[in-house]
């Protein structure tokens, strides 16, 4: 397993928890769900990096699992926020900027996970 890779996880549950503050942040009143998101899913991507440095090979699973359902909620969520914003929902940029973001770091943690989920064989002979 790449040694590096548990690290790497860590640092991305850091982003997303901090993300989810800083939409909090934004809005009090209004984005609660934004910490607490940030806050749970940053925490579960923590314990996959935990694990993963410890060597327990089916946290990579469940990190790439996570990792690409946030990826696909992201993606949604942004899409949401951009088209509201587009439609003069000025109050919306600063969700779809945080939540565009997001999704960029899921996709680039995803890439990076992926080699360690997919097993090269090749045929010798």
């Amino acid at each position: 397993m790449n040694p590096k890779l548990g690290k790497w996880m860590i640092g991305y549950g850091l982003y997303l928890f901090a993300m989810g503050a800083a939409g909090y942040l934004s809005n009090p009143e209004k984005a609660a769900t934004a910490l607490m998101s940030g806050g749970t899913f940053g925490a579960l991507s923590i314990l996959w990096g935990w694990l993963m440095s410890r060597g327990i090979g089916w946290s990579r699973w469940a990190a790439g699992a996570t990792t690409t359902m946030l990826l696909v909620v992201f993606s949604w969520r942004a899409s949401v926020s951009w088209s509201a914003f587009a439609g003069g929902a000025s109050e919306k940029l600063t969700a779809a900027i945080l939540v565009t973001l997001m999704g960029t770091a899921s996709l680039a943690m995803l890439l990076f996970l992926l080699p360690t989920l997919v097993r090269r064989t090749s045929v010798h002979g």
